[in-house]
């Protein structure tokens, strides 16, 4: 905050925007990489165009601030030792424990003492005052240890940090800096950043793609575990999207790109994350502002502890050192690193599943969620018809037959039964005479004999079916299949039932839904009610809600929140748009397909998969759950401290073992995230 209120303040700065969860300074206006530097000079800030930025990869014992800690332990062990072979007060030990202080202090003290000119109170002003007041009333030894442990938790703070943001500079690291892009007939290497739409990349086994793109020509496996966070490779083929940041795993690839870099799904994937790890959570707002108060009253206490006791008779010099112990102990850093810590390793955890969370607000709704309505189609059902049942005497011949005629209708239906065909290495023959008859079949010609094959009613309208053959076709409906029947010159042949097939893992996630205390589990569908319901009881679900238009699941969302409150909606991120956009959370299926999934939805399910639901809510109240634990850390342990004021046993060591303990606990506390798994 004290940075970008720095850089607001240059002139000809209109705005101006720091993410420090991905270590991102966005500026708007006439300034200079130098000017930014200098208005983050009090904390040594380094300032580079993002297009020059490398990561930091400095070896754990080669940082500046590891260095400084282990210079500072040494003085101060030697110091130790030589205040016990001669007294605290020997000049040699009192010279040992002020470099001590000054090596692992000088960049807290340049701080600390720039902030109190300028009546700007945080951590380093309420240290500087603490170890100043130590050196005056002859603290020496006490003085070195608090500076000591402040390193360390500086040090191991920075640490943590850099973990949790690793989450974002992994994803940055993802897509290739360069590809090799046909040009005429040359092949030539190319920066990402120069690649135009419409150039063709050659993408050979082994080698990561660079950019979204169509397959022009060729077949392999591509593993899209970084942009939807399943290991199994999805095979591509002419005419088959593909993301830029995937393996290419067998085959060689021709691919025409379709995006710029700026705009590919791993980018706009970084965005997001980037952007989510900035918004602040509910509690971490309610932090800030209690932090903001409480500051000026620790300081005001700390004042009081040291006045008002010698006033009645009490000794200056223990008062004024109680005094500086509440000032440390009140540090507010570890109440501050509470939430946001938390919430960049929770959404960077997940962004590495393939769940997109878009900020700490959508984290902790999910958490509160006790009801969740579906979309059905392409969400609990795979989205696209599959032949459910073939009955026939002779199934091949009858299939070859059928698929022939299917093979010239375009209708979905039609194909689902070729597609069904061509797995079962059945080949279409030719056809004579072909006609489609608009809304209830299609005939033709196949080796002479007259074929129909279409709607159960017109099939009955044109030939005797015998009555087994109907009640099995209305069972079949019932259970939400579309049945077609098949006459060759007037005589029945048998039928084909075609459905939307439930996804196999969707029975399984309502059951771990139900498990996690999701309450009720709803299905809002455009689909007919006979369809909907026999879906809804396969599935186990509460309630089932059919023939909806998308402004009628609309309403049936602010119902469920009337009702239950926190409500969450899971659909497509398309057709859908309103619900998500009216539940508590929206959350759009296969982000990784649709940009629309990606701008819409609060949270997008980037590898199409519903079993992410589960992680995703589980990751949620364990976050939820670490932040009340972090919260109850940081203020129990500076009670307790500063109850220890009554006794007068509390300490400036102890002090500082409470302020910098209670920030440790909380970071590596919130570190626990990493480890939540699908």
């Amino acid at each position: 905050m004290k940075f970008e209120n720095n850089i607001k303040s240059l002139p000809n700065v209109d705005a101006a925007i720091v993410n420090f969860g991905a270590s991102k300074v966005a500026v708007i206006g006439n300034v200079t990489v130098q000017d930014i530097e200098k208005a983050g000079a009090f904390d040594g800030i380094k300032v580079a165009p993002i297009k020059q930025r490398k990561e930091e990869k400095t070896a754990f014992f080669k940082r500046k601030e590891n260095v400084v800690t282990a210079i500072s332990f040494v003085f101060l062990v030697i110091g130790i030792i030589a205040s016990f072979m001669y007294e605290e007060t020997h000049p040699l030990a009192i010279g040992l424990f002020v470099i001590a202080i000054v090596v692992g202090g000088y960049d807290m003290f340049k701080s600390g003492l720039l902030n109190l000119s300028r009546f700007y109170f945080d951590m380093k002003t309420l240290m500087t005052i603490a170890i100043i007041g130590a050196a005056i009333i002859g603290e020496w030894r006490e003085g070195a240890v608090v500076v000591f442990l402040f390193a360390v938790s500086e040090a191991l703070e920075a640490y943590s940090m850099n973990k949790a943001r690793q989450s974002i500079s992994q994803l940055m690291d993802i897509a290739p800096p360069s590809a090799t892009v046909r040009r005429g007939d040359h092949l030539v290497e190319v920066d990402t950043e120069f690649i135009q739409i419409n150039d063709v990349l050659i993408v050979k086994p082994g080698q990561k793609i660079a950019m979204d793109g169509i397959v022009l020509k060729g077949a392999s496996s591509v593993n899209q575990a970084s942009i939807t966070g399943e290991a199994v490779p999805a095979y591509k083929t002419t005419g088959d999207e593909v993301f830029a940041g995937t393996l290419n795993e067998e085959g060689s690839l021709e691919v025409k790109v379709t995006k710029r870099v700026e705009d590919t799904t791993i980018a706009k994937i970084i965005h997001l994350v980037e952007e989510a790890q900035a918004e602040k959570a509910p509690s971490q707002k309610f932090v800030d502002k209690f932090a903001k108060y409480y500051t000026p009253v620790i300081i005001a206490i700390a004042f009081l502890v040291a006045i008002v006791p010698p006033l009645f008779g009490g000794d200056w010099q223990t008062w004024i050192y109680q005094g500086l112990a509440v000032l440390v102990v009140g540090c507010p850093c570890a109440l501050v690193v509470s939430t946001p810590v938390a919430i960049v390793t929770a959404i960077g955890n997940a962004a590495k599943q393939g769940v997109l969370i878009k900020g700490g607000i959508h984290l902790e709704e999910i958490g509160r969620i006790r009801a969740i309505a579906f979309d059905k189609t392409g969400t609990l059902t795979k989205g696209y018809p599959e032949v459910t049942v073939v009955e026939s005497e002779h199934p091949n011949d009858f299939i070859q037959k059928v698929m022939s005629i299917e093979a010239y209708s375009q209708h979905p239906l039609a194909q689902a039964i070729v597609k069904y065909g061509k797995a079962e290495h059945i080949h279409a023959l030719d056809v004579d005479d072909f006609q489609s008859i608009t809304g209830k079949g299609a005939e033709g010609t196949v080796q002479g004999k007259k074929w129909s094959v279409g709607s159960v009613a017109w099939i009955l309208s044109i030939i005797t079916v015998p009555t087994k053959v109907i009640e099995r076709t209305e069972q079949l409906q019932s259970e939400g299949n579309t049945v077609m029947l098949a006459a060759e010159d007037g005589q029945y042949k048998g039928f084909i039932a075609v459905a939307d097939p439930i996804r196999t893992t969707s029975t399984k996630v309502l059951e771990q839904l139900k498990v996690a205390g999701i309450k009720h589990t709803v299905m809002l569908t455009g689909d007919d009610t006979r369809t909907a319901n026999a879906i809804a009881a396969k599935l186990g679900m509460s309630d089932v809600e059919a023939g909806l238009m998308p402004e009628q699941k609309l309403t049936a969302i602010k119902a469920l929140k009337e009702k239950y409150g926190a409500v969450a909606m899971v659909g497509d991120g398309v057709n859908d748009a309103p619900a998500l956009a009216a539940a508590s959370v929206g959350i759009a299926m296969g982000g990784a397909g649709t940009d629309a999934a990606l701008e819409t939805a609060d949270v997008a399910l980037m590898a199409d998969d519903l079993e992410k639901l589960p992680y995703t809510i589980r990751l949620s109240r364990k976050a939820l759950h670490i932040i009340k634990e972090n919260i109850m850390f940081a203020l129990g342990l500076k009670i307790i401290a500063l109850l220890l004021i009554i006794p007068g046993w509390l300490t400036l060591w102890i002090a500082i073992f409470a302020d910098m303990g209670a920030t440790l606990l909380v970071v590596l506390n919130s570190l626990r995230l990493l480890k939540v798994h699908k």
